[in-house]
């Protein structure tokens, strides 16, 4: 019986090494992560958007989008999960204008966000496509992952 209990032992000891392990090593999350991963997000829903309404033309190159981040204002620093993150997103329309949005954002500890923009230049949740019919819209909130 002892080299049951001794295996049982054994088996908690690195299970728990391993939880410990998961917990402490979860993923940095920066702000050059968060922008590193948003702009480019942004930037191919925004060509699904267009594709979706039925505008030619629209690349991810045309859009250009780029992201400022801050997280919690200049007190906090800019690192870390939280529902507290604002972008300010650049990008050029599908008509050629150049459109700045704010973007709140959530980051998680798992290094995933959702963020959402602005509904006066975006859309609403819901658009019509080039079908009449209504559709999810991708940019109204959309999700990624940050790279660590």
């Amino acid at each position: 019986m002892r080299p049951i209990v001794t295996r049982t032992v054994a088996v908690l000891a690195a299970g728990a090494g391993i939880a410990a392990t998961v917990a402490a090593g979860h993923p940095e999350i920066t702000r050059a992560g968060l922008e590193k991963a948003l702009a480019p997000t942004f930037a191919n829903l925004y060509v699904q958007q267009a594709g979706l309404l039925g505008i030619a033309g629209v690349a991810t190159a045309t859009v250009a989008a780029t992201d400022t981040c801050d997280k919690g204002g200049p007190k906090v620093a800019d690192t870390g999960a939280g529902p507290n993150w604002i972008c300010m997103m650049s990008w050029t329309d599908n008509k050629g204008k150049h459109q700045d949005g704010k973007f709140e954002v959530q980051v998680r500890t798992d290094a995933t966000y959702v963020a959402g923009g602005p509904s006066k230049i975006v859309g609403l949740a819901t658009i019509t496509d080039k079908h009449g019919h209504d559709v999810p819209n991708p940019v109204f909130e959309f999700d990624g992952v940050i790279p660590t």
